[in-house]
């Protein structure tokens, strides 16, 4: 903290969130609970899928103490990750707002914050620290940490520091800590959380042990990983007046024509060219010496230029069709399922994809509206409901009729949405509810109705499966009378008669790919 004269003075950045820790999701034991097992779970899941290993998840509360407050808990997640370099572990774990994700590449954290919030939230609330641990990959050795954070100073504080051998080899990172939690309050939404985790990477093992000894597993159900993100460079679309004079700060000595083409993508000489001739700026100027009206004009032409290409998406990692489906068989078991991913999309200069699944029918729940599950760079997004942009596409006036797809709630019915960027226009730092931007609102309007059609021509076909069913058990109870008919009028045997008849039924049936009917036909009668 820094105090100048008139009183006014300055806090780290972890002191704010000491103050503020709602903000970050953790108003309350029951909900920091929840907090704290989610944002371990996703650090272990960036830690294998961005560096190609099948995830091996192991997370775990135990009770320690009833307190008034509820209960100080140990929570234990464990990862096959590729392990954190030890010089990093400190200031990965104990210092906020300092992250290897402050690059433009897609991740499921996007503030810095996550294990360091849970960790800050345990320190206030038991004062215990926290121990991680750490098997880098390739490494000999083990190393062990016990860490606290410097709340004024927003540094860690290393308690002890250890170092044994990897005798077996294994890689990865444990983290362990004591916080104040609720888990009777808890329960219903971590569980949840586990299990739609378990729906969107069906290419993770998860076990997961609850503080009354419960355990649960999810098996990998697919090995396919989803694409891996790629770092990117900005898009003039996306750019700002901030960021470009970082840009120009960082290439201070080079010509600004040039700065252009290294530090954007999608711009070439020619398109750098055409651009600083639109803002008046001579292209040979060094960046350094532009006065802040040029850099005001660059930008707002960047930002306004429509010769250039939309922003690439490699630097997205989508689900992809078949992991979408892999997951939601895995635990739902539907009769259908079905999954699309669109085309990217832009806003603001950000790429963007949307994905939809859906699940019918089999041991999908039978609900009076349909049970939404969704997503934001594969994080499952359980509280806010009512504020997110997937709810007032399903929900307005105008919205998705679900009756012309066939659907008559209560339904067996699952809808999964999943929404990827660099930059999810979140409507708080808690990160649960996806803002109805209209160029996400569109996409994801569109991915819906997409998977419903889908489900619309099974529904159909089912329903003219049936009525093919029970025109045909009509018919084959005249079989019987119509054998002895033939037999009177040809002489034929009316058991023959009977079976050609029912073994022609069975025909048209299979032509709908329909199962042949068990027989209806009275032998008794022709005898």
């Amino acid at each position: 903290m820094a105090v100048v004269e008139g009183g006014f003075r300055s806090i780290s950045p972890a002191e704010f969130f000491y103050k503020n820790k709602e903000i970050a999701g953790f108003s309350n034991p029951a909900r920091a609970l929840y907090q704290t097992v989610r944002e371990l779970v996703e650090n272990s899941l960036d830690a294998t899928e961005n560096y190609g290993i099948l995830p091996r998840i192991k997370a775990s509360i135990r009770e320690l103490e009833v307190v008034p407050e509820g209960a100080y808990y140990e929570v234990t997640v464990e990862d096959n990750g590729v392990g954190i370099p030890p010089k990093y572990v400190p200031r990965a774990f104990a210092q906020l707002l300092f992250s290897s994700k402050y690059v433009l590449k897609q991740s499921r954290g996007m503030f810095g914050l996550g294990a360091k919030m849970a960790l800050l939230y345990a320190q206030i609330t038991t004062g215990q620290p926290a121990e991680v641990i750490v098997a880098p990959r390739g490494s000999k050795h083990v190393y062990g940490f016990r860490l606290k954070i410097d709340i004024g100073e927003n540094k860690p504080v290393i308690l002890s520091f250890s170092t044994t051998s990897n005798i077996s080899g294994a890689h990865g990172t444990i983290v362990r800590l004591v916080t104040l939690g609720d888990w009777i309050r808890s329960k219903q939404r971590i569980y949840e959380y586990v299990k739609r985790t378990a729906i969107v990477a069906p290419y993770a093992e998860i076990l997961f042990r609850d503080p009354e000894g419960n355990c649960i597993l999810f098996e990998r159900s697919i090995d396919k990983l989803p694409p891996p993100a790629r770092e990117t460079l900005p898009h003039p679309h996306g750019v700002d007046i901030e960021t470009m004079k970082g840009v120009l700060k960082s290439l201070a000595d080079k010509p600004i024509a040039e700065v252009l083409v290294k530090s954007f993508q999608s711009v070439g000489p020619v398109t750098a060219q055409r651009i600083l001739e639109e803002a008046r700026v001579d292209p040979e100027k060094i960046s350094g010496e532009l006065s802040e009206q040029e850099v005001e004009s660059l930008v707002r032409v960047m930002r306004s230029y429509r010769d250039v290409k939309p922003p690439r998406a490699d630097h997205l990692s989508y689900l992809g069709e078949e992991i979408i489906v892999s997951g939601l068989k895995k635990v739902f078991d539907p009769e259908f399922v079905s999954a699309v991913t669109r085309r990217p999309s832009v806003y603001e200069g950000h790429a963007f994809i949307v994905e939809a699944g859906v699940a019918y029918g089999g041991r999908v729940p039978v609900v009076e509206k349909p049970l939404v599950l969704r997503y934001a760079n594969k994080i499952p997004l359980l509280y806010d409901e009512g504020s997110d942009v997937v709810f007032k596409v399903i929900n307005e006036k105008k919205g998705i009729d679900f009756k012309v797809y066939g659907i008559e709630f209560p339904a067996p019915l699952v809808i999964l949405t999943h929404i990827c960027s660099t930059k999810i226009p979140y409507r708080g730092v808690g990160k649960e509810a996806v803002a109805d931007v209209p160029e996400i609102e569109e996409e994801v309007e569109a991915a819906l109705r997409e998977v419903l059609r889908e489900l619309r021509s099974y529904i159909l076909k089912k329903r003219r499966e049936l009525e093919e069913v029970e025109k045909a058990v009509e018919i084959a109870k005249y079989i019987p009378e119509v054998a002895r008919s033939l037999s009177k009028i040809y002489g034929v045997n009316p058991r023959e008669a009977s079976a050609k008849l029912l073994e022609a039924l069975n025909s048209k049936l299979r032509s709908f790919k329909i199962a042949d009917l068990d027989s209806v036909v009275n032998w008794d009668e022709h005898r």
